[in-house]
């Protein structure tokens, strides 16, 4: 005599299969949204970010790039060193 019934085994597997699908399903339904996402998402033609960027290098100034840019005024380069007074350390 079995020890298991073959009709329960049977209902569980059909039950597992069911759940597989379900999460699959799901899977699916979250991958579609995200991909319907990245499809409303705004786009920019590489041509039209290409001529922004050379737009902005060329009317920004870098204060980085003398040699294009001249010589700056200590008080407008924000990378020279500020002078607040002398610069000592107090070490105890």
């Amino acid at each position: 005599m079995p020890l298991h019934n073959n009709n329960n085994s049977g209902v569980a597997g059909k039950e597992k299969k069911q759940t597989m699908a379900e999460l699959k399903l799901r899977r699916l339904t979250e991958l579609n949204a995200r991909l319907r996402e990245d499809l409303d998402r705004p786009r920019v033609k590489v041509s039209e970010a290409c001529q922004s960027m050379i737009n902005y290098t060329k009317t920004t100034k870098d204060f980085m790039v003398p040699s294009t840019w001249g010589s700056v005024d200590k008080r407008e380069d924000p990378y020279a060193p500020q002078q607040s007074g002398p610069n000592c350390c107090v070490i105890c």
